[in-house]
């Protein structure tokens, strides 16, 4: 998985375009009175309701109170007050979706709140007996039971909701599934549930499922210590989520996971970089659960770097964040960064008070041994610097305990090392001053025997694996000559075959007496040889995986006019920049170019007309590729009258706009087969041009 997000490259743009954003939501509100309602609710649209954060983003915090304010239309009034006779389903439908995303999204504000709205859609859902939309509610329902530390009743809601919805909402409730066993501290079961998203993501080409699924697999990894995968999958997340266009919770959290990641990895001026961009979103939004993430993070980084002001502030602001959202999970973590700022300053009577109220906000059915776990680890250290060792025993026995239940069993060295140094205190008067000075020299000689050992060891293991690794180059070396020397042949017999083809093409026009079956047999023979160009040039060429465009065209354009008998009067003028082709790019793009050039060598200069044709073929930028075929003929004259059985020199070209024919039907096809665009223009003879990407 490779990925190009580099903040230093990426910064200037993703913050012109997230300012961008942010002063046309300004100027939106400040000319609307309505606060924004008129995008997100208009009737006279073919959908009237926007949807927030899929169809757009272009509003501010007051959002909520928009999507409330169109709850209150008096259109929808009327699906919530028929319980029962004739009503618009359409309607009731557009009032669930508002309402759905009400509740979701006030749980990025207030959990208490979240939780009436998503009961009051399940109530009526349930009185309408509409099942899909009851299961829908209840995949918000557990989204926000698990965010109050209802973890098994979060998971009861979620699998009941599995058995009404349809398979696009699986992802996102395996999503919220997935975060469930996050909380508990079963990893293994929470990467199944993201790659199962993943899976149906990519099955529905949902780019929102999949940047989401990428994102919590980014998380996990953060928290299982694998920093570097960790922000290897962040940023595959976030290049898909800026595809999207949509500065959403999710992204917004993304950028939190990316910078958690770096931040562990001690690359502090990347992991603030991503801190900033999400607090930008979040105070935007009002996403009150992001900016109490972002901040306790925050703690963690100034406290690295000494700053510890800035530290204190963070976390008063993490605080208040959590206190407004009324989410305990916030407050256990956000005390809990305190106390880890307070140990690092020496002062661990703050920390110890800290550290007990964040354990104490942590109920027995709390759910997440993994911040559990580090809070008993921080009030160990408060109560050890604070000579308090018998109690920060039990501390780290409380760390060790939940540390198992995330990940493998750890030693109890750090016990016992606790114990030691109690011991030690307590008989520090008894030693002799001499004994400990010969203990300690005994103990420097033993380690310098055994550094000594160890890295005549190391040495050795290191000759032996440079020799290994010495021969398995040398093999892999070998298999991959062996392995191009039998793919050019496959490309070679492929080649050969497609020409026994095109032969045999030729054959059959000449007992042909029809023109147009034997024009038609002409056109699958050019068709035939341009694939079998691309063989040829794999077999022949240095790369055997891609071949240089310009030397194809050529190649095309050399056939086509001997094909057409065209060589004394049509010149082809190749402007072509060095570009390389893969297989599955050269086979549809060479039959496009055989398409057009046979449709100008046909049609263009009748009668034995002199004439010229353009090909262009130029790279921009982001791997964009645009080809042009243009040439001076007759372009699109019209002529009053014409037989079948000939043609006219005012006679109207075919019209790749018009899509006549099977060859410009074909045309058309393999430009969406590359997600490309065709543009036409008949100003002077004709031109026609087509772009597209290059995959990466």
């Amino acid at each position: 998985m490779t990925v190009s997000l580099q903040p230093s490259i990426f910064s200037r743009s993703a913050l012109m375009m997230s300012l961008q954003k942010l002063v046309f939501a300004s100027l939106f509100l400040m000319s609307s009175p309505s606060g924004g309602f008129g995008q997100i609710l208009d009737f006279n649209r073919r959908s009237p309701y926007q949807q927030v954060f899929v169809d757009t983003d272009e509003f501010g915090a007051d959002y909520l109170q928009s999507l409330e304010t169109a709850l209150n239309n008096p259109a929808l009034k009327t699906a919530k007050q028929n319980t029962a006779g004739r009503r618009s389903e359409s309607n009731d439908s557009l009032y669930y979706a508002i309402l759905n995303d009400l509740a979701y999204y006030w749980h990025t504000r207030n959990l208490n709140t979240a939780l009436d709205l998503a009961q009051e859609g399940l109530q009526l859902t349930e009185q309408r007996n509409n099942p899909l939309w009851t299961g829908r509610f209840q995949i918000t329902l557990g989204a926000i039971l698990l965010r109050l530390e209802k973890l098994d009743s979060a998971e009861v809601i979620l699998e009941e909701a599995r058995k009404k919805v349809s398979e696009r909402d699986l992802a996102f409730l395996n999503t919220q599934l997935g975060y469930v066993y996050e909380r508990r501290g079963q990893l293994d079961k929470a990467t199944n549930y993201a790659m199962e998203s993943l899976r149906l993501g990519r099955k529905w080409q949902d780019k929102k499922a999949i940047a989401l699924a990428y994102s919590d697999l980014s998380n996990i990894f953060w928290k299982q210590a694998k920093y570097k995968k960790g922000v290897e999958y962040g940023l595959e997340s976030l290049a898909i989520f800026q595809q999207r266009g949509l500065d959403d919770l999710d992204y917004d959290f993304t950028l939190y996971v990316v910078g958690n990641n770096y931040l562990e990895l001690k690359q502090y001026q990347n992991a603030l970089y991503y801190y900033q961009r999400a607090i930008v979103i979040g105070e935007r939004y009002g996403f009150y659960n992001n900016l109490s993430d972002i901040y306790i993070s925050l703690v963690d980084l100034h406290t690295y770097l000494n700053k510890y002001q800035q530290a204190e502030k963070s976390g008063k602001n993490a605080i208040k964040y959590a206190e407004l959202l009324s989410n305990n999970f916030m407050e256990m973590r956000a005390w809990l960064s305190m106390g880890k700022l307070h140990n690092k300053q020496g002062d661990f009577t703050e920390a110890t008070a800290d550290l007990r109220r964040s354990i104490a906000i942590a109920t027995d059915d709390f759910g997440d041994e993994y911040y559990l776990s580090q809070a008993y680890q921080a009030l160990g250290e408060a109560l050890a610097g604070s000579g308090n060792y018998r109690e920060a025993v039990e501390a780290f026995n409380h760390y060790d305990k939940l540390k198992d239940k995330v990940f493998s069993a750890e030693s109890d060295q750090r016990t016992l090392r606790l114990q030691t140094e109690f011991e030690v205190a307590q008989k520090e008067n008894t030693i002799g001053l001499q004994e400990a000075r010969l203990e300690q020299q005994q103990q420097r000689q033993t380690f310098t025997t055994i550094v000594a050992s160890l890295l005549l060891f190391l040495l050795l293991l290191l000759y032996l694996v440079y020799r290994q690794n010495t021969r398995k180059n040398r093999l892999l070396q070998r298999q991959n000559q062996e392995k191009e020397v039998l793919l050019k042949e496959v490309h070679h017999r492929v080649k050969n075959n497609l020409e026994i083809i095109s032969s045999l093409l030729a054959l059959q026009s000449s007992y042909l007496q029809d023109r147009g079956a034997v024009e038609a047999l002409l056109d699958i023979q050019n068709r035939v040889h341009s694939m079998g160009f691309v063989h040829q040039q794999l077999y022949q060429g240095k790369k055997v995986v891609r071949i240089a465009m310009s030397d194809y065209f050529r190649s095309l354009g050399i056939h086509l006019l001997q094909s057409y008998g065209k060589q004394e009067t049509v010149m082809i003028d190749y402007q072509l920049e060095p570009i390389d082709l893969d297989l599955d790019t050269a086979i549809p793009l060479g039959l496009i170019i055989t398409e057009l050039l046979s449709n100008a060598l046909k049609y263009a200069f009748p009668d034995g007309r002199n004439g010229t044709v353009r090909l262009d073929a130029q790279r921009k930028d982001d791997n964009l590729i645009i080809v042009s075929i243009a040439d001076d003929g007759i372009g699109q004259a019209i002529g009053t009258e014409r037989r079948p059985t000939e043609r006219r020199p005012t006679e109207r070209r075919p019209n790749a706009a018009q899509g006549t024919g099977f060859g410009m039907q074909m045309v058309r096809l393999l430009t969406r087969q590359l997600d490309g665009q065709l543009t036409e223009d008949f100003t002077a003879g004709t031109r026609i041009s087509f772009a597209f990407r290059l995959m990466s």
